[in-house]
């Protein structure tokens, strides 16, 4: 099993529930709403995930692209889509076939901690030449090195108890313990930057990067970095 794999199934680990998922989901799409730098503008969401609000972030953006490697959680997601003239689902092969210099954001949320540092380094390059040269990447839930994991659940207790489902939370955190998360963390591992560290790795891939003041999603812990093409 690897990171992909792990996600293409539906399990109590990643989210506690319906309601979980929901408003985890539906949080970020907010946030990358509020990004979106113009009405007409085109929009690349890489690693999406379930995205079950992705019609939000469509909605304020000429189009939207669905970019996610799982093919379950991909095949779901033409499923509940489909039908919307401004979003297309794509496989990570399809998006980087995408003409170059043609999208106006893409947005690399909560995947740069599942990728070794040249991958995420290799995954850069492609960005940059899809973006044009006025573009937009987004680069969200950078982890820290210190504390990730006891931030990680104490930002899923705070979550739970504003959005209604603590003890479910509770028992999410307890069932993780012996899930195949740990193996594949202890086997795959996760990549973890510091401001400084991740600043230098935008910089170094062509990007000239500032920190945003909020990171995407809920936990606050971790970091969000808005760059531009250089």
């Amino acid at each position: 099993m690897d990171w992909i794999s792990f996600y293409d199934f539906k399990h109590s680990v990643i989210y506690v529930n319906e309601r979980h998922r929901d408003v985890h989901y539906k949080t970020i799409a907010q946030d990358i709403r509020a990004l979106v730098p113009s009405p007409d503008a085109i929009v690349m969401d890489y690693g999406c995930g379930e995205a079950t609000s992705a019609a939000l972030v469509a909605e304020a953006c000429g189009h939207l692209t669905l970019v996610e490697a799982a093919p379950n959680v991909r095949a779901a997601l033409k499923e509940r889509y489909g039908a919307n003239p401004k979003m297309t689902v794509m496989n990570p092969d399809e998006a980087a076939a995408t003409p170059a210099g043609t999208v106006d954001m893409i947005v690399l949320h909560s995947v740069a901690q599942y990728l070794t540092a040249d991958e995420l380094a290799a995954m850069m390059k492609t960005f940059h030449r899809l973006l044009k040269p006025t573009g937009i990447f987004v680069l969200g839930d950078i982890v820290p090195p210190s504390l990730a994991s006891v931030w990680a659940a104490l930002s899923l207790l705070r979550f739970g108890a504003a959005n209604g489902f603590f003890w479910a939370a509770v028992g999410g955190l307890i069932r993780i313990l012996v899930s195949d998360y740990f193996t594949l963390k202890k086997t795959h591992g996760l990549s973890h930057y510091t401001e400084s560290e991740a600043l230098a790795k935008l910089k170094a891939g062509g990007f000239k990067p500032t920190r945003a003041a909020h990171n995407i999603g809920h936990n606050q812990q971790r970091m969000t970095f808005i760059s531009t093409p250089v």
